[in-house]
């Protein structure tokens, strides 16, 4: 039995016979008083039979706590042992030793608790979720795929209806589908699939790893894919990829591989509106499943991974490379057959949709269809057709006949020739909503002249030199030599003005040269003042996008040949100066919008079967040219303050005396083009009110030959684009409040010094275009960020719901761009 609290052991310290107690012995002894019983605690004497000693060679094995009492440690009140009060306490070392020891216990103990959770709790919680969850039944999803998506104007009435192809399609068989096509699938795919339970378990690590690592990755199976796609699930959730890999193992237990692929295969979303791989085959080749070679299935079966992109030709490239690679390595084809392969091409997107539009406006289903699959609208196009949607557009349908009237009489009915192509649109620069769009008379999926080409601009790309300069402290009464021709450093080609003009003279300033369109000023303004990236940033900032995906895939815009800043000629529009007409519209709206720059768009919002909101467009005003609203009003307000006098100058004025601005542009054919040398191979009119820009460019498919008009003669921006323009602003703007734009305040010099030359000039009525030059550059500001300004609704209502303030991206590395104005093929 243990000594009670206060006793000391026999021979320990200070105790009886211990060395610091005192004498041995009981009363009487010398020098003892006698013994009063009464006074004394009580105590329990140790037992006379102690245990026997222990034997020697089991010391070893005490257990931690001996090692701990016999260091020396104290102990609680509950401890079984009891140490004297004067014993030695534990040293520094001794104590870190301990909690050390204590610390690693418990880390050992979490540590197995941590494991044996990782290990038991999945399996705890499939085993829980299994009974609870069911996997979707082919034959139910397709049954929601195809339901018809409605179109609507911008003022609620139906413009069309698209429908999917295949629709009403029937269920096919796992003995119906081709081999080729299965095989083309599964490499897609999921090679390893008649290997997995459901979902790889490998793919899973792998992606798990890639994403912690910074990179972005899927990791599922083809049947956790099924899973997704039938449910139309896809947040990046870890409850969505839980739930979806226990559906994906209760479909492995309850029904065979083959029955998985024949569902896989009925019902993924291949592009071009296709759901199920028969659907797909039609709408890439108008072939029935079993006559594709294994070179189109590969093609098609490598666009489930990213449908939308089904019109880019790189992206199709590199899939269809892949599909086919791990084919051979699955020995489904042989290395052979592989080396003699070329790229399968689909047939043009025109030739293989449902029609619901026909001519101009079947570009605009495109369009919107393209919106769908860009998520721009957090909607798919895939998710619209499963529920059935109501898309309200921004195309104003009055804006939208003027457009197509315009078209007509000057191009058909005037009897231009059949070779010039056009392209017009028009956007609400009070919203950044799209009013009319002209792209091309083929129909949906025909070539679109407005979004699928880049061409050079001419001086159309003038207004945003004049930009650069006024943020970099220059005015519109700056001047500069305007004597033609000129020679600069390091180019080789002297600069001219249009037919040598020499009217401005030696003392020319920025407003004169911009209405007469003096090439030797703005060039040299550009490269010897402002510099080629300050005309590049600003550009950027009025709307030119740093990178457009058009023809065989992404493509840079306003970059050297080198990947870095362009060439001199970019201040007259030439060279790397190339550009979507599309854009242009949208650039000059930031003008119109007093500095504000809004994104273009096509759709304002979509609606459910029952009426409900799924997309509303948000308004997001970017303070385009300055971070501060009022400077980048004042920059926009000082290029409409000259721009407005040149429609009236180029004989293309506004009816009823209509302010409205813009500015004409060509680009003239290099001496290269032999017999076409000098001549104009495109032509531009762009320009705007206070609540509609536009923009109209003429040329050919051939981007290196002449353009000329009815009569032979060479067109100008003056000419044919901007009768057109000129016929669509006075339809669109009938019966509309005649707005004025607001007085300029003047920014820099914007008065013209006192004149020291005797050569003066007054504006010319005729327009004047400019000569191709070379060279200069350097690097690229950084794009200012916003404020959100004051806005107001325009003549195009409604203005398109709640509005949120953003900043404009900085312009993106540079890369190659595209010249010579030759167009690219087959975007949508």
């Amino acid at each position: 039995m243990p000594p009670p609290p206060g006793a000391r052991r026999p021979g320990g310290p200070n105790g009886p016979g211990g060395p610091a107690g005192g004498p041995a012995g009981g009363p009487g002894r010398p020098g003892v008083p006698p013994r009063r019983p009464a006074d004394e605690r009580t105590t329990q004497l140790p037992p006379v039979n102690r245990p026997t000693q222990r034997e020697p060679e089991l010391i070893t094995h005490r257990e931690p706590e001996d090692e701990y009492l016999l260091a020396g440690a104290p102990v609680d009140d509950d401890d079984e042992y009891y140490y004297d009060d004067d014993e030695p306490e534990l040293t520094e070392e001794e104590e870190r030793r301990l909690r050390k020891k204590k610390i690693w216990k418990r880390v050992r103990i979490g540590a197995f608790v941590a494991i044996g959770l990782m290990l038991l709790g999945p399996v705890i919680a499939i085993a829980v979720a299994y009974p609870m969850v069911d996997w979707p039944r082919p034959e139910d999803i397709a049954a929601d795929q195809n339901k018809t998506i409605t179109l609507q104007y911008a003022d609620g009435s139906e413009m069309t209806k698209i429908t999917s192809p295949g629709e009403n399609r029937t269920m096919l068989t796992y003995e119906e589908i081709p081999d080729n096509v299965k095989n083309a699938v599964l490499a897609a795919e999921d090679a390893n699939f008649y290997d997995n339970p459901g979902f790889d378990v490998k793919a899973i690590v792998r992606a798990v790893w890639i994403q912690v690592t910074g990179g972005s990755s899927g990791g599922s199976g083809l049947t956790q894919q099924y899973i997704k796609k039938a449910t139309g699930r896809e947040e990046q959730t870890y409850t969505r990829k839980f739930t979806e890999l226990v559906k994906a193992y209760k479909m492995s237990n309850e029904s065979d591989h083959n029955t998985i692929l024949t569902a896989y295969l009925n019902t993924v979303y291949f592009g071009r509106g296709a759901n199920g791989f028969k659907a797909a085959s039609e709408v890439y080749y108008k072939k029935e499943m079993k006559d594709l070679t294994p070179s189109e299935a590969a093609l098609i079966a490598g666009m489930i991974q990213t449908p939308s992109w089904s019109e880019d030709q790189e992206y199709s490239t590199k899939r269809w490379k892949f599909v086919l690679d791990q084919m051979r390595q699955k020995n489904w084809v042989t290395q052979e057959y592989v080396d003699q392969q070329e790229y399968p091409k689909p047939l043009p997107f025109s030739e293989t949709q449902p029609k619901s539009l026909d001519g101009p406006r079947g570009l605009i289903v495109d369009q919107v269809q393209q919106a769908l699959e860009d998520e721009k609208t957090e909607i798919s196009f895939e998710q619209a057709q499963k529920t059935g949607v109501t898309i309200t557009t921004t195309i104003d349908p009055k804006a939208q006949t003027a457009a197509e009237q315009a078209v007509d009489e000057i191009m058909l009915e005037g009897g231009q020739p059949e070779a010039l192509k056009t392209s017009l649109t028009a956007i609400d620069p009070t919203t950044g909503a799209v009013r009319a769009y002209w792209g091309g008379r083929g129909g949906r999926g025909s070539f679109d002249y407005a979004k699928g080409t880049l061409q050079e601009p001419g001086s159309s790309f003038k207004p945003f030199d004049l930009v650069a300069a006024l943020q970099d402290g220059k005015g519109l009464g700056t001047v500069y030599d305007g004597r033609s021709p000129r020679t600069f450093p390091g180019v080789a080609t002297p600069i001219r003005n249009s037919g040598n003009d020499n009217s401005c003279g030696q003392d020319c300033t920025v407003r004169e040269a911009m209405i007469k369109s003096l090439n030797t000023v703005f060039y040299d303004m550009v490269v010897n003042d402002v510099g080629v990236p300050k005309t590049v940033a600003a550009a950027h900032q009025a709307g030119i996008p740093e990178e457009v995906n058009i023809g065989n895939g992404p493509k840079k815009l306003l970059v050297g040949e080198d990947g870095g800043t362009p060439n001199g000629g970019i201040s007259l529009g030439g060279d790397q100066a190339v550009v979507r007409p599309f854009d242009m519209a949208s650039a000059y709206a930031t003008f119109a919008a007093r500095g504000v720059y809004r994104a273009p768009f096509f759709i304002l919002k979509i609606t459910g079967p029952d009426g409900t909101v799924l997309y509303q467009h948000a308004d997001k005003p970017i303070s385009a040219f300055d971070p501060d609203q009022t400077k980048s009003q004042d920059i926009a307000d000082n290029v409409t303050d000259v721009l407005k006098e040149i429609p009236k100058s180029s004989k293309i004025p506004c009816a009823g005396g209509r302010d409205c601005a813009g500015k004409t542009g060509t680009h003239e054919l290099s001496e290269s083009a032999g017999q076409g040398a000098g001549l104009n191979s495109k032509a531009w009119m762009v320009g705007y009110t206070p609540t509609l820009s536009a923009a109209v460019w003429v040329g050919r498919d051939e981007g290196n030959l002449p353009i000329r008009d009815k009569a032979g003669a060479n067109i100008f921006g003056s000419s044919v684009p901007g009768q057109i323009w000129r016929l669509f602003m006075d339809k669109a703007h009938a019966g509309t409040p005649n707005e004025k734009f607001p007085k300029a305040k003047p920014l820099n010099q914007y008065n013209p010094p006192p004149k020291t030359q005797s050569a003066t000039s007054t504006p010319q009525s005729t327009e004047r275009e400019e000569d191709k030059p070379d060279k200069p550059s350097s690097t690229e500001p950084s794009r200012p960020t916003s404020t959100k300004p004051p806005e107001t609704c325009g003549l195009f209502p409604p203005c398109g719901g709640p509005t949120t303030t953003t900043t404009k991206p900085k312009p993106g590395d540079p890369d190659p761009g595209v010249g010579n104005g030759v167009r690219d093929p087959g975007n949508t």
